[in-house]
């Protein structure tokens, strides 16, 4: 008896699922750099019984590391509602890419101050992901 070949499971929706974890990584990095350089170690590796009293383009990117934590969970949703219904489609793979690239540009429009466009690309962002959900269960 032969086995069957592996076939993997998902398609560009769970790429962009890896990618959006490294985008989350790299977000993380661009907020603790500087936090550490602000405030020093033994206050960011202390217990954080006080509010941690950042710049205000740290504490952006401080805000918008957590934003980015919420929206990831909602396009994990999004990518294994589509994954597991076998319901990927261009469309769903579109909404895909354009929610990482909102959540890649979100960055820079949150750490400078972009008033409008950071709550614009946020609402891209959402919008394809639930677009996604939609897509899969209708």
């Amino acid at each position: 008896m032969t086995e069957a070949p592996l076939v993997p499971l998902g398609g560009p929706e769970i790429v962009v699922l890896g990618l959006g974890g490294l985008l989350l990584t790299v977000q993380f990095f661009a907020m603790a750099i500087p936090a550490n350089l602000e405030l020093g170690t033994g206050k960011t590796l202390g217990n954080r019984d006080q509010p941690l009293q950042l710049s205000t383009r740290t504490g952006r990117l401080h805000r918008a590391l957590g934003n980015m934590q919420e929206s990831l969970l909602l396009y994990a949703v999004a990518a294994l509602t589509v994954t597991l219904l076998g319901a990927g489609t261009g469309f769903t793979a579109a909404c895909a890419w354009v929610w990482l690239i909102a959540r890649a540009a979100y960055v820079p429009c949150y750490a400078f101050g972009l008033v409008p466009w950071r709550s614009v690309v946020f609402a891209v962002g959402n919008a394809a992901a639930v677009l996604m959900i939609l897509a899969a269960l209708l």
